[in-house]
């Protein structure tokens, strides 16, 4: 009996794949460890949707085939590739989000066809701020569509009340009035229809019926919110799975390229504060936000994790109120009025992204009474105070190896550069001597090596600039800053000119103790040998032993 040939082959075809949870990977079969990523008990077994199993029972095209040559296969002729100077580059207009701090973050704005992946904590304000990106394109002409797959479009509409009534509280007063808008006419202005209201809405988890909506709208802008609840019904598992994750963003990644459509993906983060989902998600979409912040603070801040349109080095900074985000433009202001002069507090000049920004950082050294103490960080890598805390006990003389170390940046911000170092120490030694900062506030900025000395760190001239348009001067820095800058060439230097009564700046006075004194020294007894009544008796003979 002969087999006709590739029969076999389609017979066996697998219909099921292992996919690593971490990296993506697909394995025909299960592996405790990941081969790729070497994740352990990461790889899920799931059903090929019915196209990809068809494609992997067709037969592929041999060389061989009748008529068709070496160029010839079953789709077609092959693509011919073409030279980097051949390909025509047209200017793309971009679409500005009427926010400027998320359009600096994007490059300049929304791309059209881009895939944006925006994450962040529950309720920090994801939704708010897309509601406020489809109502600001919606102002200015352009076709928008929010699809909500985790609350119903009564829901949607509730919160584009409130934004909209933000608004109407937040608009300029009526000419010859004094003062803000009385709270009535503000609700007849949000009674009319506002843009925030006229955001066309689809609350559908189907991804195909949210796929068929897509291409008969052809909006320009679309919001999803969530990636994680929309579910292919070709494909197994539930909604946010591994594999459902990644056949929604792909589908809906064919489409937006087709149709030149901004799609923002909102994503869901893991206790660990990172993206869920695989990680082939953020390898697919063009543009990776993370949005950032404490739910008990006002501050958020909205960082670039991957962006082919622009670049990564961007931050904004937003403050939650009542009627939505409202852009901080001179976050400096605020930081440096409330920075305090008492003990542990320093100014740093720091950079987010091409911007400059002052902070506070507060320090609290306590004795412990626990055996390990405890070292608290908020704001900062809790790896980087351990090595700030090592190279001020080595190289500045300030132990803190039995006390409690708690350090905070003020405003809820999260700094990740390596030119807070100095401020950390310079605030955890003022807190540990119960000394203030010289001529507080005082800015100051540089990253320490582990041999004590103080690195150069990059725009300097730009931080100099900010701390003095603040009127802070003398600011402590790494040699080559520039002028305007105390310069130290080391830790025991930035202490010395921080604190006068550091290592280099003399020896701190010590407060003498008086010797106990009274008739409280009658009852004590006093056990030290007199000289008079010491006995000095011969040593043995060791002869006299041996008998």
């Amino acid at each position: 009996m002969s087999i006709p040939a590739g029969a076999y082959a389609q017979a066996v075809a697998r219909t099921t794949v292992h996919v690593c949870s971490q990296c993506g990977l697909q394995s025909a079969q299960w592996h405790g460890q990941c081969p790729e990523c070497g994740e352990w008990n990461t790889l899920i077994e799931e059903r090929l949707g019915s196209a990809r199993a068809a494609r992997a029972k067709r037969p592929r095209a041999s060389a061989e085939s009748a008529g068709g040559g070496r160029g010839a296969r079953a789709d077609g002729p092959l693509p011919t590739p073409v030279a980097l100077a051949d390909v025509g580059a047209a200017p793309v207009a971009r679409l500005s989000t009427g926010i400027g701090e998320l359009d600096r973050v994007l490059g300049g704005g929304l791309v059209p066809g881009a895939l944006v992946l925006l994450g962040g904590s529950p309720g920090i304000g994801k939704s708010t701020l897309t509601n406020m990106v489809l109502a600001h394109l919606q102002r200015d002409g352009a076709r928008t569509l929010y699809v909500s797959g985790e609350e119903s479009a009564e829901q949607v509409r509730l919160r584009a009340e409130r934004l909209a009534l933000g608004d109407a509280l937040g608009a300029p007063a009526p000419a010859g009035a004094a003062g803000a808008i009385p709270i009535d006419t503000a609700r007849r202005h949000a009674a009319a229809p506002a843009p925030a209201l006229q955001v066309p809405v689809l609350a559908e988890t189907d991804l195909d019926v949210v796929l068929d909506v897509l291409a008969a709208s052809a909006p320009q802008v679309c919001v999803i919110d969530s990636v994680q609840t929309l579910r292919a019904a070709d494909m197994s598992g539930a909604p946010g799975s591994v594999g459902q994750v990644r056949e929604v963003a792909a589908r809906v990644m064919e489409l937006a390229k087709e149709r030149a459509i901004a799609v923002i993906l909102v994503g869901h983060v893991t206790k660990e504060g990172a993206l869920a989902g695989p990680r082939v998600l953020e390898h697919l979409v063009d543009c990776v936000l993370q949005f950032e912040g404490e739910r008990e603070r006002p501050y958020r801040e909205l960082r670039a994790l991957k962006n082919r349109f622009g670049s990564t080095n961007e931050a904004g900074l937003f403050e939650m109120r009542q009627g939505g985000l409202v852009e901080v433009l001179d976050a400096s202001a605020r930081f440096v009025a409330e920075a305090t002069r008492a003990p542990g507090s320093v100014v740093l000049a720091a950079m987010e992204g091409s911007r400059p920004l002052l902070v506070e950082v507060q320090a609290l050294v306590a004795p412990s009474e626990l055996e390990q103490p405890r070292r608290v960080v908020s704001g900062l890598d809790r790896n980087r105070l351990a090595l700030v805390l090592a190279i001020l006990g080595r190289h500045g003389g300030v132990r803190t190896a039995g006390a409690d170390v708690f350090v905070n940046v003020v405003g809820g911000v999260r700094l990740e550069e390596p030119g807070c170092d100095l401020a950390v120490a310079l605030a955890v030694a003022s807190a540990s001597r119960g000394m203030p900062i010289a001529a507080a506030p005082r800015a100051c900025f540089g990253e320490l090596g582990l041999t004590g000395e103080l690195r150069w760190v990059g725009h300097p001239e730009r931080r100099l600039q900010e701390a003095a348009k603040h009127g802070l001067a003398e600011v402590i820095a790494p040699p080559g800053s520039g002028p305007g800058a105390r310069e130290a060439a080391t830790l025991r230097e930035a202490l010395a000119a921080a604190l006068p009564a550091g290592p280099s700046g003399g020896s701190r006075t010590r407060r003498a103790v008086p010797e106990p004194t009274g008739t409280a020294l009658a009852n004590v007894e006093d056990r030290r040998a007199r000289a008079g009544e010491r006995v000095l008796r011969p040593a043995p003979d060791p002869a006299a032993r041996d008998a």
